[in-house]
């Protein structure tokens, strides 16, 4: 079946790179929808959706982002109607993937226009700052695909016609080969890590499915959390299991942040949590940067060359209860906190080189004496990689099920 793809960006400044952009599709078999996003300018021939076009669907005119007299503003204006107007193209079966072109201000656009569509439709960035700092984990969409638009700031020329072309055959590959999620069986979603740290997944996952769930994990490191709440803030769980909440002590602390928002839109959006404080006593951040400045002089762990880990105190893991619970606090939906009372990572059992056993008591002690009344505490005296924590999880998710919590259908 022949694809239609999405091709956005400032047709009045980038007209010979988009056009060449769709020159290659077209040449792959594939169809081409051609959306203008530009303000100021005019494209070189019409495009399928106009400047005008988007604007409106935004809720302005062309006319009000020119006398803003501001870029940005013009620009966000130009984001929220791009945005609105691909979702409307896609609900319609108009488009099957989109693809947008830019630097930072057609980059700044296209994270909103890729946020707006549902995971499991290929969406695409040529950018010339892909793989940036500029770019917050928080706009990210789950399942954006990037390339970096090289010599590509002014003009078409051999070496930005390579990073075109390949993107080009990337988005329609993806269109013709993607395989959009299902949504057959109710969908749990999981936060963890690599079972070096955390290891309940590896008994969890087969259990659940055996039970008719399907389950995803997310690796709760910055990105992977960031997708766990977009997917929990569009409803798409029939509960939680957010035994990996580190990245809440990230953010407190300056480590890998998967936004403010970490560990709350579940809560919002009224699903069910289970929740439990894997690797809460850790602080992840890049390891071959500076160790942020919140981090100095404590004792760290190497990962690997990427990724380490700093130790928190027991007053900072006082500060992660005092965070986690306010952050529960707010749920809509049942809400248990599973507490195993030996440790909760791999490295901090009893002997293991990060075991603090004062640390713990004290990030117990304040979880139990901070608990909001919504949220049930459960204290298990066990390890969160025993058996008996994983068996514990399932005792509540299985009365859960009974009781017509989590849905099923």
């Amino acid at each position: 079946m022949t694809k239609t793809i999405l091709v956005a960006g400032t047709y009045d400044t980038k007209d010979d790179e988009l056009n060449y952009l769709c020159g290659v599709i077209a040449g792959q078999g594939g169809r081409v929808l051609m959306m203008d996003v530009s303000v100021l300018g005019d494209p070189s021939r019409p495009t399928d959706i106009s400047k005008h076009d988007v604007a409106e669907a935004g809720g302005s005119s062309i006319q009000q982002a020119i006398d803003s007299g501001d870029e940005n503003t013009a620009m966000q204006i130009m984001a929220r109607g791009s945005a609105a107007k691909a979702l409307e193209l896609y609900r319609d079966g108009k488009i099957d993937a989109v693809i947008v072109l830019g630097g930072t201000m057609g980059t700044d656009l296209a994270l909103d226009l890729c946020s707006a569509l549902p995971l499991g439709v290929p969406k695409y960035i040529v950018s010339t700052v892909s793989f940036s700092p500029l770019l917050p984990p928080d706009r990210l969409p789950a399942d954006v695909q990037m390339i970096l638009w090289a010599g590509g700031l002014y003009g078409l020329n051999s070496i930005c016609k390579a990073s075109l072309s390949q993107a080009a055959g990337a988005v329609l590959g993806a269109a013709r080969a993607v395989e959009p999620p299902k949504r057959d069986r109710p969908l749990i979603g999981m936060t963890s890590f690599g079972k070096t740290v955390l290891r309940y997944m590896v008994a969890l996952k087969p259990a659940l499915e055996a039970r008719g769930f399907e389950v995803a994990v997310f690796h709760a490191t910055g990105m992977g959390g960031r997708a766990f709440e977009s997917l929990a803030a569009q409803g798409a769980f029939a509960a939680v299991m957010d035994f990996a909440p580190q990245e809440v002590s990230n953010h407190l602390f300056g480590g890998l942040s998967a936004g403010a928002d970490r560990m709350t839109n579940a809560g919002r959006a009224g699903i069910p949590q289970l929740v439990a404080p894997g690797c809460y006593d850790l602080v992840d951040f890049v390891g071959w940067q500076d160790v942020p400045p919140k981090l100095a002089g404590k004792e760290t762990h190497a990962h690997n060359r990427l990724l380490t880990s700093a130790v928190l105190d027991a007053g900072e893991r006082r500060e992660v209860a005092r965070a986690i619970c306010d952050k529960l606090a707010g749920a809509a939906a049942p809400v248990t906190l599973v507490l195993p009372l030996q440790g909760c990572n791999e490295w901090d059992r009893a002997g293991a080189p990060l075991h603090d056993a004062e640390g713990l008591a004290a990030f117990c002690d304040e979880i139990h004496a901070r608990c909001p009344d919504n949220v049930t505490l459960v204290e298990l005296d066990a390890h969160i990689n025993d058996a008996a924590f994983a068996d514990k999880v399932l005792e509540i998710f299985d009365g859960w099920v009974r009781d017509g919590i989590v849905r099923t259908g």
